[in-house]
């Protein structure tokens, strides 16, 4: 589907964005403020865009701490407008018609549980026919940290050709290309470890923490995605879309699965999957990209992680596992939530009974008495 700049030239569009921006923001007072002068704020959005003035102004930065420590980038609300209102009336439309089935990050009636689903099926179409079942299992390095910003727009050129769509996606594209971000990251990570030797925990922890820290990614010109945008999504799924076609295609892989930068490859010949990987080096470097030390062939007789879940053949029976630091890590999740709000303790426990009914764990469900 071709779009052209003028679909986005619509108050009616923009107030449809933000309101699901609304229900979706978990920091009400940058909605109050914007609601402050909202017919202002919606016009003005409106006139920036069509006199194709629109630049991105600063981000937020803030510290993840569980499961394990992430930067996630927050835009003020009028940029979280035009993020959204590009993602759903250009990238959407333009994009995601072009992305195989497999590819399971990010997208409607996809997920995890789209992958989960995929895997069980190949599994059990293979397991069928085959007494050993070999996984090529690929994770890249630093993914979004390292999307170049010229391959990426040489591509949407080609899916996108309005020459002023192009302008407004490489605005957002290159927002990441300034000093202060780094220097926000900077200094979250010197708070963070400031909080971490007042804490009563033990050396050793505070090493292993504050080494995980340092090892936090910094942002390069010309590289990267603002981590936490709408478009940062859609983009990252669709950066490998050609390597996706080129393991389909070419390499001819009848039983593939992608979940963003994570993916997996099924096959009965163990050597097979050795010069896929080799092929898959090389396609990974042409878009600036390294397989990370992760990547390796897997014998599913021994099991495989892969989207939260440990997948393991005894016999020709499939098993499914979570490993105990999960489950360590939701136990105390929920333990604190029950104690401050009710309300959102109800709703986690339902997505984690979901998340746990997946897997072989009814024991582990009765026992926690969720």
């Amino acid at each position: 589907m071709r779009v052209e700049y003028n679909d986005i030239l619509s108050i009616d569009k923009i107030i449809e964005v933000y309101k699901n921006i609304c229900s979706n923001t978990c920091h009400k007072a940058k909605l109050v403020k914007f609601e402050l002068a909202f017919s202002c704020n919606i016009t003005k959005i409106l006139c920036l865009l069509k006199e194709k003035k629109y630049k991105h102004s600063h981000y937020s930065t803030f510290l993840i701490k569980e499961p394990k420590y992430r930067i996630i980038m927050s835009e003020c609300i009028f940029d979280k407008i035009v993020n959204h209102l590009i993602s759903k009336y250009v990238l959407l439309p333009s994009l995601i018609p072009k992305l195989i089935n497999m590819n399971v990050a990010t997208r409607k009636y996809k997920g995890s549980k789209a992958g989960i689903n995929y895997l069980k099926k190949y599994i059990n179409k293979l397991k069928q026919n085959y007494d050993k079942i070999y996984v090529l299992k690929c994770d890249i390095s630093k993914y979004f940290y390292n999307i170049n910003h010229d391959i990426l727009i040489k591509k949407l050129q080609k899916d996108i050709p309005d020459k002023d769509l192009q302008k407004i996606i490489i605005e957002i594209i290159s927002s990441t290309n300034y000093d202060y971000i780094n220097k926000q990251i900077d200094r979250l990570i010197e708070k963070e470890i400031f909080h971490l030797k007042e804490k009563q925990i033990s050396d050793l922890e505070i090493k292993i923490k504050i080494k995980e820290l340092h090892s936090l990614p910094r942002y390069k010109k010309g590289t990267g995605l603002p981590i936490g945008n709408e478009t940062s999504q859609i983009l990252a799924i669709y950066y490998l879309n050609e390597l996706d076609h080129y393991i389909k295609e070419k390499l001819k892989i009848k039983y593939y699965i992608r979940y963003m930068d994570d993916f997996i490859l099924l096959h009965r010949d163990k050597e097979y999957l050795k010069y896929c990987k080799d092929k898959i080096k090389e396609k990974i470097e042409e878009l600036d990209l390294k397989l990370n030390k992760k990547t390796q062939i897997y014998d599913l007789d021994k099991g495989l992680n892969f989207l939260g879940y440990k997948f393991k053949l005894k016999g020709k029976k499939l098993i499914i596992l979570i490993n105990n630091q999960t489950k360590k890590r939701v136990k105390r999740k929920l333990k604190k939530m029950k104690k401050k709000n009710v309300n959102n303790y109800k709703q986690v426990k339902a997505s984690y009974n979901g998340y746990f009914k997946i897997a072989n764990t009814k024991n582990f469900l009765y026992k926690a008495r969720f």
